[in-house]
């Protein structure tokens, strides 16, 4: 690693956008090494990396492409670093292969993505929100991911954090699904001092260096312990179904075994990794569902309904997988319809669904446009009419 020559948590107030907040919270969660390659709206993120990484003695590397920018961040976190990469849709794709990859081997890390219009090329310097369920399900196989969907530049700075930390703790890759309204405005962003930064660091082996160590073995927790790569430690990392000892085995049991470990480490942690935020849902019986941007816009439709005598409320996910399903139910106890507005044609809404036998009413657009108070205040006054 190169020398510090500049603070690495620029401790105060700032007037950044969303990018430059999410590289600055990287930075302040120990960020070691940023492998990517540079797309609309996401470059701002690798911008102010390339040049903040090399004077707090990290690493900053433009790849060839997407893919071999996730290649190179899995090694770095095996070479025990804290490593991202930021990208947007298209990138985002290419970057599946070795997202599975990192499932599989269990390697820790985070994954930026700016969502703009899409699909394909798409709208390059235009807000969508068409990657909900690419997060979850893009890769092949079963699996678990966390996704955060953040609303505010200050929440880019503090979800960044959470993201390394969730992703140390658990040892998975984590995304922070972000989108360009949000990566591209400029807000107040408060940064605290270093010692008030919370970091989790991995679990590590127990015992010492020696040929004893089964890189894949669990306790309770189901997330085994993570030796980095030149300390000593054998063992073998590999893609293929792989046992205890990390080398392949393709038997039908240690398959089984391995995939439900590795979706259950997460899902035990659900209700804990589940984070929202509610306004006005004490007495609502109309429930608006929206998540990064499109929240900032239906608080004020929420708050016209109001003045007109409609009790409605804001249920704004702030992860977006795993799903907070649990809650949904919850509030479907006493909502009589959910409205659910998204930049895409329902991909969050049609989730929804699966954890409500209420009307669910989506408000969707998919023009790179943020979406207005309009057509939600428009939902909810259909949906009170009922």
């Amino acid at each position: 690693m190169m020398p510090e020559t500049r603070p690495r948590v620029l401790t105060g107030a700032h007037f950044i956008n969303g990018d430059i907040a999410c590289a600055e919270g990287a930075l302040a969660a120990g960020l070691g090494l940023f492998a990517g390659y540079p797309i609309t709206p996401s470059t701002e993120v690798a911008e102010r990396l390339s040049q903040r990484l090399p004077e707090v003695g990290g690493r900053y590397i433009q790849m060839e492409d997407e893919l071999a920018s996730m290649a190179a961040v899995l090694g770095a976190s095996w070479g025990g670093v804290r490593a991202m990469t930021a990208t947007s849709g298209p990138g985002f794709t290419l970057m599946m292969e070795n997202l599975g990859l990192g499932v599989m081997t269990e390697t820790p890390c985070v994954v930026v993505d700016v969502q703009r219009g899409s699909p394909s090329t798409g709208l390059p310097t235009l807000v969508g929100q068409s990657d909900v369920m690419q997060a979850k399900w893009g890769s092949h196989g079963d699996y678990e991911i966390v996704a955060y969907s953040p609303s505010s530049c200050q929440e880019m700075f503090d979800l960044t954090i959470k993201a390394f930390n969730t992703a140390d703790r658990l040892r998975i890759p984590v995304i922070l699904l972000a989108d360009e309204v949000i990566g591209h405005m400029t807000e107040r962003v408060v940064i605290p001092e270093a010692s008030k930064i919370e970091r989790v660091e991995r679990k590590r082996p127990a015992s010492a260096p020696g040929n004893g160590y089964h890189p894949y073995a669990t306790d309770n927790d189901l997330v085994p312990p993570m030796a980095p790569v030149g300390e000593g430690y054998r063992f073998h990392i590999t893609g293929l179904t792989h046992d205890e000892k990390g080398y392949p085995v393709t038997d039908a049991v240690t398959h089984e075994r391995l995939v439900r470990r590795i979706n259950e480490k997460v899902l035990r942690q659900a209700s804990s990794l589940c984070e929202y935020e509610e306004a006005s849902l004490d007495d609502a019986d109309i429930v608006v569902v929206a998540y990064g941007c499109v929240s900032r816009s239906v608080r004020r439709a929420i708050r016209e309904a109001r003045e007109g005598g409609i009790r409605v409320g804001l249920f704004r996910p702030i992860t977006i997988w795993p799903f907070p399903g649990e809650r949904i139910r919850e509030l479907s106890a006493q909502a009589k319809a959910f409205v659910v507005a998204e930049l895409n044609l329902g991909q969050f809404g049609r989730e929804l669904e699966r954890f409500t036998s209420k009307p669910v009413v989506g408000v969707n657009r998919a023009g790179g446009e943020l979406l207005p108070p309009e057509p939600v205040l428009a939902a909810i006054r259909e949906a009170a009419s009922w």
